[in-house]
């Protein structure tokens, strides 16, 4: 039997809850201050859950925070705290919703409050992954063809296809089949907890390749993918939100994403 993808919806009515049984801990300047087997998925939005942890598994104290500086951007209900461990005050790091009847006697603590979280002896990077998304990589032999007002950017036979859910399909192509002319590298990063850290590409998507039009954040690589998204590595993608992609000669509808 498949598992049901749950109902994101923001915390403000019922939030979407699961229970979590994967040990989690999370340490700060060597010593662990999150110890954790049982706790709740939550999530407070539509992409990602929250762990909320017994008390008990904290190994510090909460102390008032009021007037925490984003209080305003909140969920209906949460109050903010003051973490105060190992010899450290961490100003807002904790939240709770002490009214909610779920998750009454349960604390979330912002994932970069700490230096390190770990999913039993594996590192977790930028927020909690859901126990939901699946990450695939597969070699394709699909004939793709990314252009923008009819200028071709890349033509390849060997795509990877990366299928993540609740994303669009990602066509990954090896950089001798990209028109590298047209794309350079900016400072912007973007990182997934799946994929790993990403260098961004700026892209010249005019008729001119090293002038004209520029498409910002067009283009991104993974150099050094996490374990599981191995097959990118060093591979090029393009927004399917922003340009034109031609898979197997058929023109695919741009998705519509947060990221269009």
């Amino acid at each position: 039997m498949g598992v049901q993808e749950p109902s994101t919806t923001p915390l403000g009515g019922d939030p979407q809850t699961v229970p979590g049984d994967k040990w989690i801990r999370g340490m700060l300047d060597g010593q662990v201050v999150v110890d954790s087997r049982s706790y709740l998925n939550v999530w407070e939005v539509p992409y990602w859950p929250w762990w909320f942890f017994p008390k008990e598994h904290i190994d510090g104290n909460l102390v008032d925070s009021a007037g925490s500086d984003d209080a305003a951007v909140l969920p209906d209900g949460a109050v903010r705290f003051d973490l105060v461990c190992a010899g450290r005050t961490l100003k807002g790091a904790a939240r709770c919703y002490p009214d909610h009847p779920v998750l009454g006697d349960l604390v979330a603590i912002d994932f970069d409050a700490l230096d390190h979280w770990f999913e039993e002896d594996i590192e977790v990077f930028v927020h909690p992954r859901s126990p939901y998304t699946r990450i695939d990589a597969l070699a394709s032999s699909r004939h793709v063809v990314v252009s923008v007002d009819g200028v071709e950017l890349a033509n390849s036979r060997k795509p990877t296809v990366l299928f993540e859910t609740g994303a669009p399909a990602r066509f990954y192509l090896p950089m001798t089949d990209v028109d590298m002319r047209r794309l350079s590298e900016n400072s912007h990063k973007a990182s997934c907890p799946y994929k790993g850290d990403a260098t961004m590409f700026d892209v010249r998507v005019g008729v001119d390749p090293v002038g004209g039009e520029i498409m910002d954040d067009g283009a991104w690589m993974y150099t050094l993918p996490r374990p599981e998204s191995t097959p990118i590595a060093g591979l090029v993608c393009f927004y399917n939100e922003k340009v034109d992609i031609d898979i197997d000669g058929e023109r695919q509808p741009r998705p519509v994403s947060h990221f269009a």
